[in-house]
């Protein structure tokens, strides 16, 4: 009986702890961690019109604390051009697409720390990004070949830009010429934890894939 009555003790020690432990959690409750659905740019098969509206949106409010933000143009753009688009606010990334008419090519992504050095050298990044194939007959390696040479020659290839600023700053830079459209997330979003998707200049009623049975040019 001595040893059922300690083992008896024992448990209903754990449990009084078990409850105190309870107690506790719900007098200081964890913060919930946010899930990473965070998302800049359209959706697959959205309409181009409702996502203008929905970035437009997106920039409504009065708080001056600095967000997360994607600036979409209405053209590809040079770094140059990009970075003086930006007009000041903090660049943190650039995504590049060398424009061949109806073909398809890869979308890349270059980090920078917002100098416009930085955003300057981007270009030639992006270039490095691309993987040299073999065998000059297939389609993807010519694609990448011609890709590679016009980044490395400072192509217009500057499709969005993943900016950090206040909402009046993103409305400021919203206005500006060559701008098609300035989505901001929430302040509380945290960096590298959404995804980033370009709204293309040849995105004109849905968005979607673009063509690709057109002819790859030599240069």
């Amino acid at each position: 009986m001595r040893g059922v009555s300690g083992v008896v003790g024992v448990v209903v020690t754990i449990a009084l702890v078990v409850g105190g432990l309870a107690v506790v959690g719900h007098l200081n409750p964890q913060r919930q961690l946010r899930v990473g659905t965070d998302r800049l740019g359209p959706e697959s098969g959205e309409q181009v019109t409702d996502y203008l509206a929905r970035a437009e949106a997106s920039l409504l409010g009065n708080d001056a604390e600095p967000r997360w933000g994607s600036v979409s143009f209405d053209r590809e753009l040079t770094a140059e051009q990009a970075y003086a688009a930006a007009n000041g606010v903090r660049i943190s990334m650039v995504l590049f697409r060398v424009p061949l008419d109806r073909v398809q090519t890869p979308i890349l992504t270059v980090g920078v720390p917002g100098s416009e050095r930085s955003i300057l050298n981007a270009t030639a990044r992006a270039a490095g990004q691309i993987q040299e194939s073999f065998g000059v007959e297939d389609r993807q390696a010519q694609i990448d070949a011609v890709s590679q040479r016009r980044l490395l020659s400072g192509c217009a290839c500057v499709v969005t830009v993943v900016v950090r600023g206040t909402a009046a700053e993103l409305s400021e830079v919203a206005g500006r010429d060559g701008v098609r459209a300035v989505e901001a997330l929430p302040p509380d979003a945290v960096s590298g934890k959404f995804a980033v998707e370009p709204l293309l200049p040849e995105h004109i009623d849905v968005v979607g894939p673009l063509p690709d049975d057109g002819p790859v040019p030599a240069e």
